[in-house]
């Protein structure tokens, strides 16, 4: 069942979810909850250590059955890992479950943003090297390529490079607010 209380953001590493999620429910009067971190509970390791002992497809599993175990909750927000509307049961499992908002940067502002982060596999070489800046800026790109059309699916979009993390918050707050009253009417009136 669908609840429309349920909200995921959705975008890339940096977009703005985990700052403006916790920030967003409490303007909603929601809960918050990041799953990369409860992902890290679950497993007692942090994201780059399940990524480096037990390989991605594990992190994917956890993945997985976290947002199973969420999906069944209402009037919070979640923030997403950046890489989980990839796995498609996850992109259904949020799609049927929940409101999914996508925070859209551009790949500029992103990487001005990721450049100094230590914190995220994917700004990692094979090697296990921190990139360089062109090099982020690359992988970026090319990640947002193959990431955008399952982001550009969601609910809402809100454009996140040139607003201030308040101003972002409240505009969004309304657009939410809109959303579950028109869904709401929707089910009501079915």
């Amino acid at each position: 069942m669908k609840h429309h209380s349920l909200i995921f953001l959705t975008g890339f590493s940096g977009s703005g979810k985990s700052t403006i999620g916790p920030l967003l429910a409490n303007s909603l009067g929601f809960e918050f909850i990041d799953l990369d971190r409860e992902i890290e509970i679950a497993a007692a390791k942090s994201i780059n250590r399940i990524f480096a002992e037990d390989g991605e497809a594990a992190f994917r599993e956890l993945e997985l059955r976290t947002l199973e175990k969420i999906g069944q909750q209402e009037r919070m927000v979640v923030s997403l890992g950046g890489g989980v509307l990839e796995n498609d049961r996850c992109f259904e499992l949020i799609s049927t479950h929940g409101t999914l908002i996508y925070l859209k940067s551009s790949p500029e502002i992103l990487t001005l943003r990721l450049q100094n982060k230590t914190d995220r596999p994917l700004l990692k070489g094979p090697d296990g090297r921190k990139l360089t800046r062109e090099e982020i800026q690359q992988r970026v790109t090319e990640l947002l390529e193959k990431r955008e059309p399952r982001y550009m699916k969601a609910d809402l979009v809100l454009f996140t490079d040139a607003k201030k993390i308040g101003t972002s918050v409240e505009e969004l707050t309304r657009k939410i607010e809109r959303h579950i009253r028109r869904a709401s009417k929707n089910t009501q009136e079915k």
